[in-house]
C-alpha cells in the first residue's frame, strides 16, 4: 500500500517507517520540517513530504502532492506545549478534512487509554478529542489504537523511568504510584500498528493494546532497578499529588518540562486496557508479547546509538532520538567528548561505571561548565 506517516520524525513514527518499509509498503514521510528527514537512515527509501497539520492549507497541499494514499498514520501531538489541547484538536481536524478530499480510506491513530470518569488530565482528555476530530462524516474510517506506557530506549515514558531509577536510590511513594498500569513494548506497538493498515484484518474502531503484564509505577521502578543493577527503595508518603510530582520531575529530569509534567499528571488514573484490544484479531508476534522484564532488558542492551533503520532491535536507542535520551552515562560521555582531547576519548567508556546519582550530578556540572566557559578563538 501507499502509506503516509505523519510525525515521521518522532520516536514511534521513525520506527514505524522502518517497520512499514520492511513490510514492503511504499512510505511517504510527512513532517513540518522536511530538512530533518535527512537525519534518518531510511531517508533515501521514502518520499519526503512537508505537512504542517496546524495549517489546513498545508494539509490539503500535502495530500495533493502525495497523490493516491491508502492509509494515513496519525502520530502528531503537541503535548508539552501551551494550549496543546486546542492545537491537537485543530490539527486532527485539518488532516481529516484533507484526507477526505484526497479520498484516503483509512486513518490509523495512536493515542492513549482514556479511563472512565469526568475529571481527567489535560493529556488524557486531549487523546479522546483527537480521535473525535479525526472522525468526520464521509471521511476516512478511523482505527484508534490506545497505548499507555511504551517501553523502548528513546521513548519519553521509558526515559523518565530510567532517569528516576538511576538518579534517585530513595523514592517517595505516594498512593497514586500504586495505580495499575498496562505497559507495552515498542516492538509490540509496531506489530499492531503495521497490522492496523489491513482493512480486512482490523475493522475500524477503537482498540487498547497492552503487553502481558499488569503492574504499577512503583513496581516498574523496582523492576527497572533490579535489571539495571541499581539499588532502590521506596518510602510511603502522603500529601504529594501528581501536580507537585510533575513540578519536581520538570526540575530534576532532563525531559522537556511541559512534556514531563503533562505525562506525570496522567499517573493519577488507573491505566488499564479495555477489553482484549487487537489480540483477538491480530496473532501475537513470534515468541509472544514481551514481558515487562524483557522489554526493559532490551531497552538497556544497546551500546552506541545507530541509524533507526539499522537498529538490531527497535528497543535500542537511535541516533535520531532526542539528545536528552539515553541516560546520564551516555549524555555525560557526549558532553565529555566536547571538552576532552581526542587522545583521551577512548577512556570515556569508563563513564558507564559511574553510579547513576553521581553521573546525574556530573552531567549537571558539565552543563554549567560548558555554559560558563568563554569561547576562545586563536589567531
Amino acid at each position: 500500500m501507499r502509506i503516509l506517516v505523519t510525525g515521521a520524525t518522532g520516536y514511534v513514527g521513525s520506527r514505524l517507517v522502518t517497520a512499514l518499509l520492511a513490510a514492503d509498503h511504499e512510505v511517504l514521510a510527512a513532517t513540518r520540517d522536511p530538512a530533518r528527514l535527512g537525519d534518518f537512515g531510511w531517508f533515501d527509501d521514502v518520499k519526503p513530504l512537508h505537512l504542517d497539520a496546524s495549517d489546513a492549507e498545508s494539509a490539503r497541499a500535502a495530500l495533493a502532492v502525495a497523490g493516491p494514499v491508502d492509509v494515513i498514520y496519525y502520530l502528531v501531538h503537541a503535548i508539552g506545549q501551551p494550549d496543546f489541547r486546542d492545537a491537537d484538536r485543530i490539527a486532527a481536524g485539518n488532516v481529516a478534512a484533507a484526507a477526505k478530499d484526497a479520498g484516503v480510506r483509512r486513518i490509523v491513530y495512536l493515542g492513549g487509554f482514556v479511563p472512565s470518569g469526568e475529571d481527567l488530565s489535560e493529556h488524557l482528555t486531549s487523546r479522546a478529542e483527537v480521535a473525535e476530530a479525526l472522525t468526520i462524516e464521509g471521511g476516512p474510517e478511523v482505527v484508534w489504537i490506545g497505548a499507555a506506557v511504551i517501553f523502548g530506549a528513546g521513548s519519553t515514558s521509558f526515559e523518565m523511568l530510567r532517569y528516576v531509577g538511576d538518579r534517585f536510590p530513595v523514592i517517595p511513594i505516594p498512593k497514586w504510584m500504586d495505580n495499575p498500569i498496562d505497559p507495552i513494548s515498542i516492538r509490540d506497538v509496531l506489530h499492531y500498528l503495521v497490522a492496523a493498515a489491513d482493512t480486512e484484518q482490523v475493522p475500524a474502531g477503537a482498540y487498547d493494546i497492552a503487553g502481558p503484564d499488569t503492574t504499577s509505577y512503583r513496581a516498574l521502578l523496582k523492576t527497572y532497578s533490579r535489571i539495571a543493577g541499581k539499588w532502590h527503595t521506596g518510602v510511603p508518603v502522603w500529601g504529594i499529588d501528581t501536580t507537585v510530582a510533575s513540578w519536581v520531575t520538570a526540575l530534576a529530569l532532563p525531559v522537556p518540562d511541559g512534556l514531563a509534567a503533562d505525562l506525570v499528571e496522567s499517573l493519577d488514573y488507573p491505566m488499564k486496557a479495555s477489553g482484549a484490544g487487537l489480540r483477538e484479531l491480530v496473532p501475537d508476534p513470534k515468541g509472544g508479547l514481551l514481558s515487562i522484564a524483557d522489554a526493559i532488558s532490551r531497552s538497556l542492551s544497546n551500546g552506541r546509538p545507530r541509524p533507526v533503520n539499522a537498529l538490531a532491535d527497535p528497543h535500542h536507542l537511535a541516533d535520531s532520538d532526542p539528545a536528552w535520551t539515553g541516560g546520564d552515562a551516555l549524555r555525560l560521555r557526549r558532553l565529555a567528548c566536547i571538552v576532552t582531547p581526542s587522545i583521551a576519548r577512548p577512556g570515556l567508556g569508563l563513564v558507564k561505571a559511574v553510579p547513576g546519582p553521581i553521573a546525574g550530578a556530573l552531567r549537571t556540572g558539565l552543563d554549567i561548565l560548558i555554559t560558563l566557559t568563554p569561547k576562545v578563538h586563536f589567531a
